[in-house]
């Protein structure tokens, strides 16, 4: 997407913005520590030196492990590896006709969801928040159902400081102290710009309790081209590195080497309304040239999903989201957040588009596969077998390969119209929502030592005490 010469302009904007604006951070510490590193301090706002930053970030690591409780689960972050996981943050839930608050028992159900479909890494974290549970405690019966209900890696809560360190304390009990995650993370976390160019201080205090404990964490700026940043995809892409880099680099004051991930959330607004659009070709070209950037500096990146704004499980959600899902796969995207579930703008989680995703996740692994090609799929003998003007339905070469020669999706129907009728004419949501209900019917927890979970459960009973729940 970027020529070298474009390369140079963005590098020239980034620098320009971090030394001559400079970058907020609402935390005395932060700022304390830029300035014992020598950079210009003028109350919250830091002017920062972009060689600086550069010696910053080249401390962390461009590649590092994830461990899960099953080994099976644990994943590779950076280079060529692709990692996925589900919908991200929407106070609501939608089923079928019905949208409503989201609860706990729907946090429990996506996170089933999440451990039965291998295409799924990590159930991911604030899966939906549970409006029906204790805002101060909640925390600790989401991060408690994500380390039961699966075990795969998880996402940590970056609500305030507090909630970050109740995380890693439940991690080092999950997993035997705080050495075996420090020496290989558990844990992954979001920690989110407040562009233009503001870091906050919940955010601020969940980063520095995770990388303090070596557990990576996602610097994301939040840009909606129009509102968080300037209309041109040029502005959006160097105020993202400005406010990427900076946070990146504070990691590395607060614990050099610790993992980090550079992080892209990057779409525009609708001109005439002002509401956030998603799975728009700005969105697609920002999220390839995201991909180049990220290489650029050497760093793994997040970025893409299945984006839409659609308010329904509809044709709008599938393209939109097919219109995120490509170009996060071209670019090679090594962490991929909403990859299962996102409806409405990320308002709301989709039991539905959870399934429908998971479909179009299988179809571009076998799309992205790289293709096979030797003497033996060239298939000469069936050609020698049938003839001119025969078919190959019968040949030997077809019939020991009918099985799995092509992709049988677990969603979509090709069957033809009469025998669509008789099984009553279901379309794509309603399909989706029987295979939803068939896989949690089925879901089996995958097994826990039960002194852990004792564990697990004393500890999540005493901090809600503490915390006055």
């Amino acid at each position: 997407m970027l020529s070298p010469d474009a390369i140079d302009v963005l590098d020239r904007g980034w620098r320009r913005i971090v030394s001559e604006i400079g970058v907020q951070f609402v935390k005395p510490e932060a700022v304390e520590l830029f300035r014992q590193a020598g950079q210009e301090v003028d109350g919250q706002t830091v002017k920062l030196d972009p060689d600086f930053v550069l010696e910053q970030v080249a401390k962390a690591p461009r590649e590092f492990d994830v461990q899960a409780r099953n080994p099976a689960n644990n994943v590779h972050i950076g280079g060529d590896n692709m990692v996925f996981g589900g919908v991200y943050g929407p106070p609501f839930v939608r089923e079928g006709n019905v949208r409503r608050e989201a609860t706990m028992l729907d946090f429990r159900k996506f996170t089933m969801l999440a451990q039965s479909f291998p295409e799924l890494d990590t159930a991911g974290g604030v899966i939906c928040e549970p409006n029906d549970a204790p805002l101060d405690s909640r925390h600790l019966d989401m991060i408690f159902a994500l380390q039961t209900l699966t075990d795969k890696f998880y996402m940590g809560n970056v609500v305030s400081g507090v909630n970050a360190l109740d995380t890693i304390k439940m991690t080092e009990i999950l997993f035997g102290g705080r050495k075996t995650i420090e020496e290989t993370p558990a844990t992954i976390s979001l920690i989110n710009c407040n562009s233009p160019l503001r870091w906050d201080d919940r955010m601020l205090d969940a980063q520095f309790e995770y990388s303090l404990a070596n557990q990576p964490v996602i610097l994301t700026p939040f840009l909606l081209m129009g509102a968080m940043s300037p209309v041109t995809i040029p502005s959006a892409l160097v105020q993202q590195l400005a406010e990427a880099l900076s946070g990146i680099a504070l990691s590395q004051l607060i614990r050099p080497g610790c993992p980090v991930i550079f992080g892209s959330f990057l779409s525009n607004i609708d001109m005439q309304s002002g509401s956030p659009c998603f799975g728009t070709p700005e969105s697609a070209i920002g999220l390839l040239c995201t991909g180049q950037l990220a290489r650029h500096f050497g760093l793994p990146f997040r970025t893409g999903g299945g984006l839409n704004s659609s308010q329904m499980p509809d044709a709008q959600a599938a393209y939109e989201s097919l219109m995120t899902m490509m170009p996060t796969f071209l670019t090679g995207t090594n962490m991929v957040m909403h990859a299962a579930g996102w409806l409405e703008g990320g308002l709301v989680s989709c039991y539905e588009k959870f399934i429908i995703d998971v479909e179009l996740l299988r179809m571009l692994r076998v799309e992205f596969t790289p293709l096979q090609i030797d003497e033996a799929a060239l298939a000469f003998d069936a050609h020698l077998e049938v003839g001119h003007g025969g078919h190959f339905l019968g040949a030997e070469h077809t019939m020991t390969r009918f099985r799995d020669c092509f992709y049988r999706p677990m969603l979509s129907s090709s069957v033809n119209f009469e025998r669509w009728s008789r099984e009553g004419a279901l379309d794509t949501s309603a399909r989706a929502a029987a295979l939803c209900q068939k896989t949690l019917d089925n879901y089996e927890p995958p097994p826990l030592d039960d002194a852990i979970r004792t564990e697990l459960e004393e500890y999540v009973t005493r901090r809600r005490g503490e915390l006055g729940d």
